[in-house]
């Protein structure tokens, strides 16, 4: 059952049980609700679309996928008739690099077979894009980092922000950025928010914001410091490997134990996006393997 919250009047956040304690939202007028994401597996983001149209008793009119990952927007296909609102850039990767995507997960996952990609009919590209419902303004705009069409959705008279993923326990920046993830973070602090909607975790309440923004940027500023580290070495990778999450000033046990595999795919992003290349690994180990072939056949 996926874990459902009243954050404000009529806005509502809900937290997967079954993935990676993705997230997803709704803001409900008197005559139709704007959904914003949809979940990873198909029978919560039914439960979702249940609790709107059968309980709240109003049709979705719109969704706003805040970036392309199949956590977030592959539920499009649920939400018939709805106008589904993104970046540019989103529609761009929903088509290139989702259906196929999509394809491959269906082959090895029966629980994808329902999915179809639906591809977002309303985008922009550059600045906000306001949309009221009922007696509430939502402003959609950039917020980079996690990956360049990601996007922010601001409950103006709440303070609701929906940062999607680039409000993370852990900043991820694999197929994003770390530059524009530090300025998305910055940005945050600056506006007078009373919650964040992480796109993967619990909400972030007014008294925690300061601290959670300050902790993942004090991450991504000891993540920066390991991999220049490493950089200085024949062999980064072989430093890379060694540097835990911990080291690094968080709890491998956030977003449902991920965070570990997590930080060691950022070190060799952040790697990547600085040096331009993959780091490399010590070829020490591939010749004890070779040695002990060789003794073995002798």
């Amino acid at each position: 059952m996926v874990q459902r919250e009243r954050i404000a009047e009529n806005v509502y956040s809900f937290q997967s049980e079954l993935y990676a304690q993705v997230t997803c939202g709704a803001v409900v007028g008197p005559n139709w609700a704007v959904v914003i994401d949809t979940l990873a597996v198909p029978e919560e983001t039914l439960q979702v679309r249940d609790f709107i149209e059968q309980e709240l008793n109003v049709p979705v009119r719109y969704v706003i996928n805040t970036h392309y990952h199949a956590d977030h927007a592959w539920g499009n296909c649920f939400f018939y008739g709805a106008t589904i609102i993104a970046h540019k850039l989103c529609r761009q990767y929903l088509e290139t690099r989702g259906i196929p995507a999509l394809k491959i997960a269906q082959e090895r996952h029966a629980v994808y077979q329902s999915i179809r990609i639906v591809l977002p009919h309303l985008t922009f590209e550059r600045g906000r894009m306001n949309l009221r419902v009922g007696k509430k303004t939502l402003t959609i705009f950039g917020l980079p980092g996690h990956s360049k069409d990601n996007l922010g959705v601001l409950v103006e008279e709440d303070k609701v922000l929906f940062a999607s993923d680039a409000g993370m326990a852990l900043p991820y920046i694999v197929d994003g950025d770390f530059e524009e993830m530090v300025q998305s973070l910055k940005l945050m602090s600056k506006m007078g928010l009373e919650n964040i909607i992480q796109g993967h975790g619990d909400i972030v309440l007014r008294g925690e914001i300061d601290s959670f923004i300050k902790e993942n940027l004090a991450y991504l500023a000891a993540i920066k410091k390991v991999v220049r580290r490493a950089a200085l070495r024949k062999y980064p990778m072989d430093l890379l490997e060694k540097v835990s999450v911990e080291e690094c000033g968080k709890s491998r046990v956030l977003i449902g134990g991920l965070a570990e595999e997590l930080h060691r795919k950022n070190l060799i992003a952040l790697y990547k996006q600085l040096y331009g290349k993959l780091p490399e690994r010590s070829p020490q180990d591939e010749d004890y393997e070779e040695e002990e072939t060789e003794e073995e056949e002798e």
